[in-house]
């Protein structure tokens, strides 16, 4: 089964996100704070992360740059999501080694869409 790790600091976003993704038979590992979702990468490598940018204490591009710096999960597929949609806050997750960006609000099939094609076989993109 394909697992997901999702790191967000608001609940109810957290709890939407957890289920749309098992809805779509995945895996799902929810975490509230960076570091808990980098020591949940290190635990058990996801074939996929599901990042908010906007966290206190450590920022989902911060996780991101954290989990591309490190050779182990360096290769997991990153999907970013934010209520930041300026093309400059676009450009910073791409910056920070994100493959994906969504921007909420996000409906519950294009976050499913793009995980999966994040975790297809040879996939780092969706189309």
């Amino acid at each position: 089964m394909t697992s997901v790790l999702v790191v967000d600091d608001d609940p109810t976003v957290l709890r939407i996100v957890e289920t749309v993704l098992r809805s779509g038979g995945l895996d799902v590992d929810t975490r509230t704070t960076g570091p808990d979702g980098l020591r949940a990468a290190h635990e058990r490598l996801p074939d996929c992360a599901v990042l908010d940018v906007s966290m206190p204490g450590m920022t989902g591009l911060e996780v991101c740059r954290a989990l591309r710096d490190d050779a182990e999960t360096a290769d997991v597929p990153i999907l970013l999501l934010t209520g930041r949609g300026q093309w400059l806050d676009v450009a910073s997750g791409f910056d920070a080694g994100a493959d994906d960006y969504l921007v909420k609000p996000f409906t519950a099939q294009d976050l499913l869409t793009r995980v999966e094609a994040l975790t297809a076989p040879g996939g780092d993109t969706y189309e």
